[in-house]
């Protein structure tokens, strides 16, 4: 089943002609969601090929190189046609500037926009197949960070262990499969346990916005496939990350491999780096020795099961 994530724009809070503002774009399962939409994001969307067919935006804060592109966006799905209600999360606090925002598009839209705001810890939206929460950051303005976990798969089916059983080859694999228990020609009874293997775990995935490095991050996503960290600025730049709420990619390095993450992807990349931006990443490799990526416009990265 597909996770994907394509990052739309990777640059700070000034594009260059490399990097455009902040937006990523994930589908798993067929539901596409965009977290962030900095300017230009409907182009980008356009130019990587995700398509439109978004049902959600998650926002980590309304700085301007994260929400600059929702007037764009949304008007641009309008005159596309589309029908179908979107749903926009906001932090706590923001909601009235969001209406505010979006009002400018006037009262003709084809579709219905619903704005809502987030609050620490909770879950935002759930399906059977995964869950979206939110977990607290630390940057100059209200905002949060957002996970993504996949619900449990089942486990393994056992065939060898199924016909040692005495199991016939057919829809009685498939009744064992589903959790059902089946009797056999012999009276004796085959439980789901004793062929099946424990619950494998989904694939699970957070996206911190800007922020500085915090305990709570670590302490939510300690275990992910991956994290998509606020990587602004390199050491040299230490003060200056503290001072506007971001993150060198060190410290991002650091979050990562305190969390046990399998893949740490640097993003929110300073203008004043253009060009030699892989200083960062060399700064990153002395702290994580997990897999480690630069994120960079137009990047997909598709995310695999463990088992």
């Amino acid at each position: 089943m597909t996770l994907r994530i394509t990052f739309l724009g990777t640059s700070g809070a000034v594009p260059t002609t490399e990097r455009s503002s902040s937006g990523i774009f994930v589908n798993i399962h067929g539901d596409k969601f965009l977290f962030d939409a900095g300017e230009g994001i409907q182009r980008q969307m356009m130019h990587y090929g995700t398509g439109f067919g978004i049902q959600d935006i998650f926002l980590t804060h309304i700085h301007g190189d994260h929400i600059f592109g929702l007037l764009g966006l949304i008007q641009t799905m309008d005159f596309n046609g589309r029908e179908e209600s979107l749903f926009i999360h906001t932090p706590p606090g923001t909601k009235n500037y969001l209406d505010n925002l979006v009002s400018l598009c006037g009262d003709g839209l084809g579709y219905s926009i619903t704005i809502s705001e987030t609050h620490p810890n909770t879950t935002v939206k759930k399906t059977p197949d995964y869950v979206i929460k939110t977990f607290k950051t630390d940057h100059k303005t209200s905002s949060t960070g957002y996970t993504l976990i996949e619900t449990e798969r089942k486990g393994r089916f056992f065939r060898e262990k199924a016909e040692e059983l005495g199991v016939p080859v057919g829809k009685d694999f498939s009744t064992l499969h589903e959790g059902n228990s089946i009797t056999l020609k012999d009276g004796s009874i085959v439980s789901p346990e004793q062929v099946i293997g424990p619950p494998r775990p989904g694939r699970k995935i957070a996206y911190t916005g800007d922020t500085r490095p915090t305990k709570t991050t670590i302490e939510t996503v300690s275990g992910f496939d991956l994290l998509i960290h606020d990587s602004t600025f390199t050491e040299e730049y230490q003060q200056r990350a503290e001072l506007t709420g971001h993150s060198t990619a060190l410290e991002a390095a650091e979050i990562a491999t305190k969390a046990d993450i399998s893949h740490l992807v640097l993003t929110h990349i300073s203008s004043r780096f253009s060009g030699n931006s892989n200083l960062l990443l060399s700064e990153a490799k002395t702290r994580f020795k997990g897999e480690l990526t630069l994120a960079h416009d137009g990047l997909e990265i598709d995310i695999p099961y463990v088992d």
